[in-house]
């Protein structure tokens, strides 16, 4: 943690600091972070399938080159250029058709700067009980930032090659199994001094209840970092947290008598660094006052067994039921992203992605398959 601020608390500024350089230390005892590393036979390492299902998160060090970092900042560059000059505006500062504004899907998501837009309300499904702190921010700041980007991988050919990296979907296959099923994507973007804040939630929202609930029914994310995250911009987790079930979010804070939850932990990477986590961990993060830019490249994955005939959780689409040709239509993604990426990068040995091999389906990314990404986050795996 650098410890600079672009906008800083106000009277909580020097608690806040305090919390955050205690969260690190925890964080760094934790024991849960290094490379992708495999046994002689393939499987996740021992040593990282413990320290993930002890903690809830894992922090794989070093996954994202250099030069793939380059080709996500300069996607970056350009889906900033593109934005909406105002919020619901149909074109861009330059005057040409903004980004997204011919999707009918949900993508972008605005946020008054260093502001919590679900935190206390009922959005969501009302997962997110408890309203963050909310800083001023500078003067001449505007009304409204984009704050996260759905359906990222028809915006970003960059983000789509992430997306078929062959070590993450090998982890993918050694925690979900080798017929696992997408979740969704998107782009988080935590603007220094203006990234707004999240309130501490529970992704899961379909099988807290269920005869079949475990630890890892719900899934987890990949959250690749472009420039890395620290206590001041990055997420923050409860360890163990994921086993507990649904928890009393509310409850929590109030014992606390703060919304700085005081078992929680930072998510501290360097650039390069993703991290996977569980779904079911309580986690958020506070608005972004630091002068440190925090983008992360989102992506997630289920069990087949999770989401084959379950209805979806309500939260990134409507619902629906999802049987096996929806299944089928929307794991056409990891089929693009692999080749999108052996393109790319020809000397890595593409992942092999059992569903289609057994089916005998291939996938060859090119400018048919680029237009028919418009969209395809309406057939997100929302559980």
């Amino acid at each position: 943690m650098d410890g600079t601020t672009a906008v800083d608390y106000g009277p909580e500024e020097a608690a806040m600091q305090a919390y955050m350089r205690e969260g690190e230390k925890r964080a760094r005892a934790l024991g849960n972070r290094g490379p992708i590393r495999f046994t002689a036979d393939g499987g996740l390492h021992p040593e990282i399938l413990e320290a993930y299902w002890r903690c809830g998160f894992y922090i794989f060090e070093g996954v994202l080159k250099p030069d793939e970092l380059a080709d996500i900042e300069r996607d970056l560059h350009d889906i900033l250029d593109r934005l909406p000059v105002t919020k619901g505006a149909p074109v861009d500062a330059k005057g040409r058709p903004a980004l997204a504004a011919d999707c009918q899907g949900p993508n972008l998501l605005w946020a008054a700067p260093l502001g919590d837009p679900f935190g206390g309300t009922s959005l969501a499904n009302g997962r997110h009980p408890v309203k963050m702190f909310e800083p001023k921010a500078a003067e001449g700041a505007p009304k409204e930032v984009v704050y996260l980007i759905l359906g990222s991988l028809q915006f970003s050919e960059a983000a789509l090659r992430v997306y078929g990296h062959p070590g993450l979907l090998a982890v993918a296959a050694a925690i979900n199994g080798p017929d696992f099923t997408p979740f969704n994507e998107a782009l988080w973007i935590k603007e220094p001094g203006r990234g707004a804040s999240v309130a501490w939630h529970q992704d899961g929202t379909t099988h807290w209840d269920s005869p079949h609930w475990d630890e890892g029914i719900h899934g987890f994310n990949f959250m690749g970092q472009l420039y890395g995250c620290t206590a001041a911009n990055g997420v923050w987790v409860v360890p163990g947290s994921h086993k507990l079930g649904r928890i009393d979010i509310k409850k929590r804070a109030t014992a606390a008598g703060t919304e700085r939850l005081p078992d929680a932990v930072p998510m501290i990477c360097k650039p390069g660094d993703v991290a996977m986590t569980n779904r079911q961990a309580l986690h958020g993060s506070f608005a972004n006052t630091s002068k440190d830019w925090r983008v992360t490249v989102n992506f997630g994955f289920h069990r087949r067994s999770s989401v084959l005939g379950v209805t979806a959780g309500g939260i990134h689409n409507k619902a629906a039921t999802y049987d096996a040709e929806r299944i089928r239509e929307r794991a056409r993604l990891i089929g693009y992203a692999i080749d999108a990426r052996h393109r790319r990068f020809p000397a890595e040995t593409p992942y092999v992605y059992k569903p289609h091999a057994d089916a005998g389906e291939s996938y060859r990314w090119n400018a048919a398959a680029k237009a028919g990404l418009k969209d395809y986050n309406l057939l997100d795996l929302s559980i």
